[in-house]
């Protein structure tokens, strides 16, 4: 901003920063993207009000980390919602969970499991053409009310 006369000033490459500028560090950095889907489901072998078919509004919170790239940036988040798109959604939104879902007893606890493995399969395509920025999952979390979620880091599950 141009304090003299109150304008203010957009930035141009060359000009008033350099491409080298746009790395301003070196260091790994988690990114997250949230969604929202519903779904029915039912639990076997439960004896609780959820052995019935009954309907959530999931809350999703997925944690993906990695090396800033010569732009400052991890990942964009359109490319995770690119992955929620494509190889999620189509699978839980709208859905009944216990015909979409590979055979598992519905659970949130089940299902982030799932939805970490899914994120981590379409990463690895990502990685195999830009393995600079060494992508990961970190976590994923699915909220199955407003106050109840389950939970999967990875270092949980994977061992590097």
């Amino acid at each position: 901003m141009n304090l003299e006369n109150n304008t203010t000033i957009i930035q141009k490459i060359g000009e008033h920063i350099t491409y080298k500028d746009l790395k301003y560090h070196n260091n790994r950095v988690l990114v997250s993207k949230e969604f929202t889907f519903d779904s029915a489901h039912h639990l076997h072998c439960y004896e609780g009000v959820c052995k019935n078919l009954h309907g959530h509004t999931y809350r999703l919170i997925i944690g993906i980390s990695g090396f800033i790239n010569d732009i400052g940036m991890t990942l964009d988040f359109e490319e995770i919602k690119k992955i929620w798109d494509n190889e999620i959604k189509i699978h839980l939104d709208h859905r009944y969970l216990n015909e979409s879902l590979p055979l598992m007893n519905t659970t949130a606890e089940n299902m982030v499991v799932w939805i970490f493995e899914k994120i981590e399969v379409s990463l690895s395509e990502k990685i195999l053409s830009n393995n600079e920025q060494n992508l990961r999952v970190e976590f994923v979390r699915l909220f199955e009310t407003p106050s109840s979620y389950a939970e999967i880091k990875r270092e949980w599950i994977i061992n590097e």
